[in-house]
């Protein structure tokens, strides 16, 4: 049975007539996207899309590799990947599968009850220096989803959805290039603003 997902709803935080609360009505009506939070507006992450959530030297790497992608932000040091609501959970399945359980990665995914930072959409007022942005914005809303990688079967929306295994296998190697050239030079990766129901893919 297809799951009922509930309608978008608008930041109850923005204050009305503010850039935060324009950009919530954005989300909502363009993208069916559900923001909460002001200064900065958050994305509600599991309902839509999920995130996983690199370092930006690993998320530009994959980008390099040609692997494709569904929308891409960047806060900071670290990047945000979309893939399709329900993708969280799988993450670490998949990473065990390829053989990267047994490595300590810099790869989270944000899934059902969390949030990630609301990057302006095309066309909006230019984000403050640090903000968070979008590489690869996402599209307006179509029928029935944006394309966002998935399992086969599993949130995708057919064969022309991205590959949410091969996703993973690209972001797995690049996490590890990078923490290996972190752990050489003694420079720490960063974090990115996320909620609480944050997802470990790997460990010690």
């Amino acid at each position: 049975m297809t799951p009922t997902v509930p309608q978008p709803r608008s930041s109850p935080d923005a204050v009305p007539g503010s850039a935060d609360a324009a950009l919530a009505r954005r989300y909502a009506k363009e993208l069916g996207w559900a923001t909460a939070g002001r200064n900065p507006l958050h994305l509600l992450t599991g309902v839509r899309f999920d995130v996983l959530e690199l370092p930006a030297e690993a998320g530009h790497a994959v980008l390099r590799r040609g692997v494709r992608t569904g929308p891409v932000l960047l806060s900071g040091t670290r990047m945000g990947l979309l893939v399709a609501a329900g993708g969280a959970d799988e993450l670490p399945g998949l990473l065990d599968w390829l053989e990267w359980g047994p490595v300590a990665l810099d790869l989270t995914a944000v899934g059902a009850g969390g949030r990630v930072a609301a990057p302006p959409l095309p066309g909006a007022p230019g984000a403050s220096p640090g903000a968070a942005v979008w590489l690869r914005p996402p599209e307006p809303r179509r029928a029935p989803e944006p394309v966002l990688p998935a399992l086969a079967g599993f949130g995708s929306s057919g064969g022309d959805a991205p590959d949410l295994v091969r996703l993973v296998d690209a972001a797995a190697t690049e996490c590890h290039r990078v923490r290996l050239s972190c752990a050489r030079s003694g420079v720490p990766t960063g974090v990115l603003t996320r909620g609480t129901a944050d997802q470990p893919l790997a460990f010690s």
